[in-house]
């Protein structure tokens, strides 16, 4: 018999396939159906992504809704499952003995006063001048950064692997006994966002193993967050931490050997090494902001940190403050300077100041989640299904991700829709045009969604969008 020729390559067609192994995730095949169901209804949905109109977009609005809810509250299945599958096609795109993983905290509004992990937590766009308070859940995200620069003029992409909650420990009442607090101080003490974040990189880690990345490096990049005594006392083997270090924090050399003392007396900071000129500059070119530019840093190897990371040696880097013009007629203005602290001691250092720089994929990566797809937007309460939902869409954004680049590439190409007059320099797609390819692909391919059970329409994709 004559074979069928194959297919072209879609958007859609390869996000079915990236998520297709997610039928381990899911004890019985109706759930699995339903959780791609959802997965895919969350990048379709128009409006706000309520879980309601979430069925709706799906064509699912006149059967019931309880089986939805208890994906999330009932269903036995593990939200971390769901980005293996992911991470084990994503690593190709990474050659090389180091793979970078951008990590970084953001918080998610809420309203509902019945969701017990929501807190007030300090709102990051509050100004300087006035911290701000808001009503939101914590989380802790790690996306792993594919060095697309290599290959082109394109900017690395974050492809989240990784979505967990890490709300803080509420505080008891002020008339509660003292058997009460000790629990909570204790309670404090565990399970912080340093502490969470330590257990995060070792499974991670077991991660990569699994995926067939045993002989790969893992190497991840934080904010000042993550540079502490808890975090840089339990990394695990394989790993090397980059983070942000404070321009006053006190270090210093090991004292000459033959003596009691560790710690060398003569101790200095960050800062003073930017200003001391016995210490040569240095230059590298690295990817940012869409060319290769000139970067000047200071590198400083073999430093303790007494009240960091106590004996354990690191690495300092210090990057020049860069010039930069609002205008091509204004004046010249510099960005503040910034102090790097890592546990490679020697080599990449190249390879080490692109991923800081790559950093900045996790915040587009939260811009996306937060105002295209709507995560957090779902009116959940039970304390089961708090953390599955945010972490299904999550991944389901990863999955379409990372679907465009096997589909058609890093560049924007014809295939996405036409620019508007005022946009004409994208290199690469974003979010929204991958979910408007999406959205299409589905409306003109009704087989491909008619499988997890689907009846998608634009009427369906609007009524949803005014109910």
């Amino acid at each position: 018999m004559p074979q069928e020729p194959p297919q072209p390559a879609t958007l859609l067609r390869c996000w079915l396939e990236i998520v297709q192994p997610w039928r381990v995730v899911f004890s019985q095949q109706r759930t699995l159906l339903r959780a791609q169901r959802q997965a895919l209804g969350a990048l379709l949905c128009l409006g706000r992504s309520t879980l309601s109109r979430i069925i709706w977009t799906t064509g699912r609005e006149q059967k019931s809704w309880s089986g939805e809810y208890f994906l999330h509250s009932r269903a036995q299945w593990n939200p971390h499952a769901l980005f293996e599958p992911i991470l084990r096609q994503a690593l190709p795109y990474c050659p090389g003995r180091l793979v970078g993983v951008a990590v970084d905290d953001t918080r998610l509004k809420k309203t509902g006063r019945s969701i017990p992990q929501a807190q007030y937590h300090r709102d990051p766009l509050s100004p300087p001048f006035h911290v701000n308070l808001i009503w939101a859940l914590r989380f802790l995200q790690a996306s792993l950064l594919l060095p697309l620069h290599r290959s082109g003029p394109f900017s690395a992409r974050g492809i989240p692997i990784r979505f967990e909650e890490v709300s803080s420990v509420k505080k008891p009442s002020r008339r509660a006994g003292e058997d009460v607090w000790k629990i909570y101080k204790q309670k404090v003490k565990e399970c912080n966002l340093s502490r969470l974040f330590v257990q995060s990189m070792a499974a991670m880690r077991q991660a990569f193993d699994r995926a067939g990345a045993q002989k790969k490096v893992l190497v991840i990049v934080g904010d000042g967050s993550f540079c502490n005594r808890t975090v840089l006392s339990a990394i695990p083997d394989r790993v090397v931490l980059i983070a942000r270090a404070r321009k006053d924090a006190s270090l210093c050399f090991r004292a000459p050997e033959g003596g009691r003392c560790f710690y060398s007396k003569e101790k200095f900071t960050p800062d003073q090494v930017r200003q001391d000129e016995k210490i040569p500059w240095q230059a590298t070119k690295i990817f940012y902001g869409g060319k290769r530019r000139k970067i000047r840093y200071k590198e400083v190897s073999g430093v303790l940190w007494q009240g960091g990371a106590r004996r354990r040696p690191l690495r300092l880097f210090v990057l020049a403050a860069t010039p930069y013009k609002k205008r091509k007629s204004g004046k010249l203005y510099y960005h503040h300077p910034a102090f790097l602290l890592t546990t490679m001691l020697a080599d990449s250092t190249r390879q080490l100041l692109q991923m800081y720089f790559d950093r900045w994929q996790i915040e587009v990566n939260h811009r996306d989640e937060k105002d295209t797809l709507g995560v957090g937007q779902a009116q959940m309460w039970n304390p089961v299904s708090v953390p599955k939902q945010p972490a299904l869409v999550v991944a389901s954004y990863s999955a379409m991700l990372l679907a465009a680049l096997k589909a058609f590439g890093p560049a924007r190409g014809d295939a996405y829709a036409k620019l508007p007059k005022w946009r004409t320099n994208a290199k690469r797609p974003s979010c929204l045009d991958m979910c408007t390819m999406i959205r299409k692909e589905a409306e003109q391919n009704p087989a491909l969604v008619e499988t997890l059970g689907f009846q998608i329409s634009s009427s369906h994709m609007v009524a949803a969008a005014a109910a």
